[in-house]
């Protein structure tokens, strides 16, 4: 954690203005898991919104007004190539990481998003589900700790067909079978 640890609910806070009212994003990531109950370390803050291309210079100079910058030099070229915008926290540096939500997952996840209270500030998240499918389909060793995490804790909350659904969807995309087979053993596990 970074010597402005401090700073991290009032960055929070930041980010969540920018992207709340206007644009209607939310916070994913690990914060949004923490949120959700699961104790674990983030130093970062992840957050999706649906902003079109044109949008994206005009998004980074709200993020400027609270002194959220771009850690690139060409963030719009970025994030129009690759759908994530880089930015860090002038004072803090703390990175914010905020993905273009593209998909139709991703407008039904921002769609039912909710409201909950984060170290005093409020934020939007997804739904349990939405997350674990978040962290499915991102898959490094954390994300899939944190999706085994939800799973055990929110599981008969969830509708596992659509999870199970968009997962094989998106395994079948990228060519990773061992998504799905991961997914089933950590289902099995959470329902026994």
């Amino acid at each position: 954690m970074s010597e402005h640890a401090q700073d991290f609910p009032h960055v929070l806070r930041d980010v969540m203005e920018v992207l709340g009212p206007e644009y209607g994003g939310m916070i994913i990531g690990g914060v949004a898991v923490i949120a959700l109950g699961h104790s674990r370390a983030t130093t970062d803050i992840d957050a999706t919104l649906r902003i079109p291309a044109q949008r994206l210079a005009e998004l980074i100079e709200r993020f400027a007004e609270k002194g959220i910058v771009p850690r690139i030099s060409n963030a719009v070229e970025f994030a129009e190539a690759r759908h994530v915008l880089l930015m860090r926290h002038r004072d803090s540096q703390i990175d914010v990481d905020v993905t273009v939500a593209l998909l139709p997952f991703e407008e039904e996840a921002l769609a039912h998003r909710r409201s909950v209270d984060f170290a005093g500030v409020q934020i939007a998240i997804p739904r349990p589900e939405d997350l674990v499918i978040y962290k499915m389909v991102a898959a490094r060793p954390q994300d899939v700790q944190d999706a085994e995490a939800l799973l055990l804790h929110y599981c008969d909350q969830m509708d596992l067909r659509r999870v199970r659904r968009i997962v094989s969807e998106f395994a079948e995309v990228v060519e990773r079978p061992e998504l799905v087979q991961e997914l089933e053993r950590m289902i099995a596990k959470a329902v026994t």
